[in-house]
């Protein structure tokens, strides 16, 4: 294990390397354009996987995919959307593209997504406080758990506020057996190099039917109208997929239950390898209404729990963005902030890198980011809490048994 270092969660290609055939396809037809016979059968494929008779649109990015659904819900500036808190910035960052103010919403503690009840509280303060409903309701799959789309959707139905399901966690995460993208208006799906299958970089957005799907067509296309020559009656985007990446995404198709299932079954190992080690705990499914497709698995850590290195930890600041793909980031004035993980957190992730293994920090709350400070927030120190003391571990399809016990070890090994 020594020269070989266990990423978090990349993507692993098919064994027979269909995706090379599609590619090829793709290239000896010349199809190399953000459309194409690949995008149409990945899209085909999508909509196979997700049912419920639903109609998938194939974008350049999950991000792009939460962006045209709130045009798609009629979000504009100086609208409220409410969403989730405990997410990735993709999820709320749509919202202030179009000029709207993202709402957010805490977490329950067992599933760590958006707690029903204080979604409601929100819509009403909201009302009382706007004189308007927000236009739309955010609820994210973190980590690839499912939320409680029942309640969630019958709050929604009861305000009639439609509900954008953030689902890029969750490719093929299931509540009471339904594919999670498929419960709200409309579902958003990621295949960033990260994710359950990859397109190397994409996403998708399900819709709920004909009109629905032209409609997000359009606007992924420029919105160009029927005329011989470029006539535009409202503003779109290009964010289809290309052919090309389409092609990946077709291979993917083909080992995507398998993927799903390697998660799941790192998940069970981690759980049964770490049950008896004191302080860590393996985060779960709650009860039998979940099915977590276990994207990352993660575990939180005991504050009394002590670490190598905890009296080091935050003393050096990072130079390079931690899990972070971008290539392109500010070095921090301090190594500190007022809400990070603990000293033992920091410590064990520490600890782990320095034994080739890649951890990362549960995501930072968004009531909590610096850009959202103004942003109003209705929060009961759940996501805060489990910021603090919760980390993600290595998950992906190439992560094996192996590796899982020797992750396991490298935990063991830190506790003092």
């Amino acid at each position: 294990m020594a020269n070989k270092r266990i990423y978090l969660c990349l993507a692993h290609m098919s064994e027979a390397g269909i995706e090379q055939k599609y590619i090829q396809e793709a290239f000896d037809t010349n199809w190399v354009v953000p459309l194409g016979p690949n995008v149409n059968g990945f899209e085909k494929d999508l909509e196979e996987f997700v049912g419920q008779n639903k109609r998938v649109v194939a974008l350049s990015a999950g991000t792009a995919a939460v962006h045209l659904s709130l045009i798609a819900c009629g979000v504009k500036p100086g609208d409220e959307v409410l969403v989730q808190s405990f997410t990735f910035c993709a999820s709320s960052h749509p919202i202030t593209y179009l000029g709207a103010t993202p709402i957010f919403v805490d977490s329950e503690k067992d599933s760590w997504n958006i707690d029903p009840d204080l979604l409601e509280k929100a819509i009403k303060d909201r009302i009382e406080k706007t004189g308007k409903k927000p236009k739309a309701i955010v609820p994210v799959a973190l980590y690839g758990m499912p939320y409680d789309a029942d309640q969630i959707m019958e709050i929604a139905n009861r305000y009639d506020i439609p509900v954008i399901e953030d689902a890029a966690e969750g490719f093929g995460s299931r509540w009471k057996g339904q594919v999670l993208g498929t419960f709200g208006k409309y579902g958003v799906l990621s295949f960033n190099g990260n994710k359950m299958i990859t397109t190397s970089g994409g996403g998708a957005l399900i819709t709920p039917d004909e009109d629905s799907w032209r409609e997000i067509m359009m606007y992924a296309t420029q919105y160009r109208e029927s005329y011989p020559y470029y006539q535009h009656e409202k503003i779109g985007y290009n964010y289809r997929m290309s052919n090309i990446c389409a092609g990946i995404g077709r291979g993917q198709m083909t080992v995507a239950n398998a993927h799903i299932g390697h998660h799941k079954h790192v998940f069970e190992l981690y759980k049964e390898l770490l049950k008896d080690v004191k302080g860590i705990e393996v985060h779960g499914n709650p009860d039998e209404r979940y099915d977590s497709n276990f994207w990352l698995n993660t575990i939180t850590i005991d504050p009394e729990l002590k670490v190598k290195g905890q009296e080091n930890a935050y003393k050096t600041v990072v130079q390079g963005a931690v899990g972070g793909a971008a290539g392109v980031i500010h070095v921090a004035d301090s190594a500190t902030t007022d809400c990070q993980p603990n000293d033992n957190v920091e410590a064990m992730r520490v600890y782990l890198d320095e034994k080739g293994i890649e951890a990362r920090p549960l995501w930072k709350p968004m009531h909590k980011q610096p850009v959202y400070k103004n942003a109003p927030a209705y929060v009961n120190g759940v996501s805060e809490h489990l910021f603090k003391v919760g980390m993600c571990l290595p998950s992906g399809p190439c992560v094996s048994d192996e590796d899982v016990r020797y992750v396991v070890e490298s935990i063991k090994e830190a506790i003092v």
